[in-house]
């Protein structure tokens, strides 16, 4: 009695011998599933996109308040290098800021800001990547041209 029971036992565990391919296919679909939805919902391309949008957003509202507090400080005169047609303001370590808007007063002495901020993605030769106009009416409107995911980055005081 007692052998037939091993024998069972022995018989038993030899038919187990492993996972059938059906099993491990449904597996892998399983997974491969879970894995595309999990990519999909983090969407890593599209998080550092609004990132970089995140920080052009307050790049843009750095150099509006500094140029406002420049104003303020200066009898209401923006630098008289802004005009009314809207051009690229020149980075801070430009080494030639001609057909640019020359913001450097700002960075005099660090007064009102440390350098004029650039954009995320790194602007193209002597330019910050933003833009900045004076309109008729004496408001300043700073843009982002390069802002990403068709978003329009622009601010006006």
């Amino acid at each position: 009695m007692r052998d037939v029971m091993f024998m069972t036992r022995i018989k038993h565990i030899q038919q187990q011998r492993g996972f059938t391919l059906l099993e491990i296919l449904l597996a892998v679909a399983a997974i491969a599933t879970l894995s595309g939805v999990v990519i999909l919902a983090i969407n890593p391309a599209k998080q550092l996109a609004e990132t970089r949008n995140a920080e052009r957003s307050v790049d843009v509202n750095t150099i509006l308040n500094a140029t406002y507090q420049y104003a303020l400080d200066n009898n209401g005169q923006f630098p008289s290098t802004v005009t009314t047609t809207q051009t690229e303001i020149c980075a801070s370590n430009a080494t030639d800021c001609t057909g640019l808007i020359d913001l450097s007063a700002l960075t005099l002495n660090e007064t009102y800001i440390v350098s004029i901020p650039v954009d995320p993605t790194g602007a193209e030769g002597n330019g910050a990547g933003y833009e900045i106009a004076k309109t008729a009416n004496g408001r300043l409107t700073v843009v982002a041209p390069d802002a990403e995911l068709e978003e329009t980055i622009s601010v006006t005081r």
